[in-house]
């Protein structure tokens, strides 16, 4: 009996990209000769993914389309797509063709060789060097501080045994990086190293700000590291305090007259103490914040509506 493989394509602004995905999908399946479907998750794409998807589906049954109220994040669509793809593995892909389909007969090779997750490390991406030097410093602080270990330069493309996906889908929390969590659920797992491709089409969906809130949201559901820093600090900032009075106390009885009066230091050092306290209760605001969010336990996200599968039962929670 055929395995069956499940690809999950979180497609935002794809429009122009998802056509040859499909095409090129198709492809490598049917070179490896599985059964197969292909899920793509579009998360409240404000361009023409929907009619794109729809057209693609009419035409080849393999092709499965669920579609969110609205955008909700890649992190929030791959689960979305795992929790109704039917594949003895699942596979998941960006949208923009950025990750080669083509290294999915690697990943294949590895699974059959009995591998659960299989993960693609990029040895070199298509960027500017400043980009490149930022997410591979990200990859080795989230490392350093981490009490899971991510393999350095692995993104969300990878390959998961269907008993990986039951784990995961076991998972409620709602602030989710997903190759945190594939890390930490174990399992055995291995690597394959490819070169990123450029960008099929369009501009990259992940700006600044949105790279810092998926680091943040990592550094903060793996690691407790930014807290203890501040006890550190905390305890610096005590001491050197403490050894500042000793100083000034020990210079007016042994120097009467010649230790430094004004307002300057004084002030310098209110300020510093203020700014350490500040971002100290800032970082642990962070957390608190995480806990609030947790607390209400809405859904990770909502189905406007799908195309070749079931409707939905309920919430994605």
């Amino acid at each position: 009996m055929k395995k069956k493989v499940s690809a999950i394509i979180a497609c935002y602004k794809d429009e122009r990209a998802i056509p040859l995905m499909a095409e090129r999908l198709g492809v490598v399946f049917t070179k490896l000769d599985v059964d197969c479907e292909m899920i793509f998750v579009n998360d409240g794409s404000p361009d023409n993914s929907q009619e794109v998807l729809e057209e693609l589906a009419v035409r080849d049954p393999r092709i499965k389309v669920i579609t969110h109220s609205r955008n909700f994040g890649s992190q929030n669509a791959f689960t979305s797509g795992l929790r109704r793809a039917s594949g003895d593995a699942c596979i998941l892909l960006d949208g923009d063709l950025q990750d080669p389909p083509e290294i999915i007969e690697k990943f294949h090779e590895k699974w059959l060789e009995g591998h659960d997750v299989v993960y693609g490390i990029r040895v070199k991406r298509a960027m500017p060097w400043a980009w490149e030097l930022t997410y591979k410093g990200f990859y080795r602080l989230f490392q350093r501080v981490s009490y899971i270990r991510v393999p350095l330069d692995a993104g969300d493309f990878s390959l998961l045994d269907r008993k990986v996906v039951d784990a995961l889908k076991q998972v409620r929390e709602l602030h989710r990086f997903v190759r945190g969590l594939t890390c930490w659920v174990g399992f055995s797992q291995t690597a394959v190293r490819y070169e990123r491709a450029p960008r099929h089409a369009g501009v990259t969906k992940y700006p600044i700000w949105k790279l810092m809130r998926l680091a943040w949201d990592g550094v903060t559901s793996f690691s407790s590291a930014p807290l203890r820093w501040m006890t550190l600090i905390g305890l610096l900032v005590s001491i050197a305090g403490l050894a500042q009075a000793v100083r000034v106390i020990v210079g007016r009885l042994l120097y009467p007259g010649t230790m430094e009066r004004g307002w300057a230091t004084l002030v310098a050092i209110m300020l510093f103490l203020g700014g350490v306290q500040l971002i100290s209760l800032g970082l642990i605001g962070q957390y608190v914040g995480r806990i609030f969010e947790e607390s209400k336990k809405r859904p990770l996200y909502f189905v406007k509506e799908t195309v070749g599968l079931a409707e939905p039962r309920e919430a994605g929670r």
